[in-house]
């Protein structure tokens, strides 16, 4: 009988070891998440820090954004170089989108993101052309999220930015 007794004292407190470890192991799990958020937040925010450095350092670069973006002519060359740096830009809001669904983004922080994305895409028909011509190469939940932004264009109306005139 006392055997009896030992044993289920023994299987209680075995029990009762094991739903500590569980909740020890759900804390420890939140605690990762947390810091894999905040170690995701960081490295968006320095990628956007880094490409307006770039952006902003290089004077080259700066006229040949805010004139194209104004809609002034450029040259072939000038045109490539504003397709690339759009599409690090645009990249890097893929990037914040899938980390956002991935949910290591929070939805204020996304709700930003979509507001800044906008904000360009209204001051720039530059960067709706490269929109229209290039979002087939992006996922289709970044490319719906943007085109769900801009519900005053049609791309069907919106030259490629390769179907642009240029000066040479």
């Amino acid at each position: 009988m006392d055997s009896d007794r030992l044993n289920r004292w023994l299987t209680l407190g075995a029990n009762i070891g094991v739903l500590v470890g569980i909740i020890l192991l759900i804390v420890e799990l939140d605690q990762n998440r947390e810091a894999v958020q905040a170690q995701t937040r960081a490295n968006l925010s320095q990628g956007i820090v880094d490409y307006l450095s770039l952006v902003g350092s290089n004077g080259q670069l700066a006229s040949l954004r805010r004139r194209i973006d104004s809609g002034e002519e450029a040259t072939v060359d000038e045109q490539y170089q504003y397709e690339l740096i759009t599409r690090a830009l645009v990249r890097y809001w893929e990037n914040v989108h899938y980390q956002y669904r991935q949910g290591l983004y929070d939805d204020a922080e996304f709700a930003a993101h979509r507001e800044a994305i906008r904000d360009y895409f209204a001051s720039s028909k530059a960067i709706v052309g490269f929109w229209c011509g290039s979002k087939h190469g992006m996922s289709r939940e970044f490319a719906e999220e943007i085109d769900g932004l801009l519900t005053t264009y049609n791309c069907s109306n919106i030259e490629a930015p390769e179907e642009q005139t240029r000066a040479d």
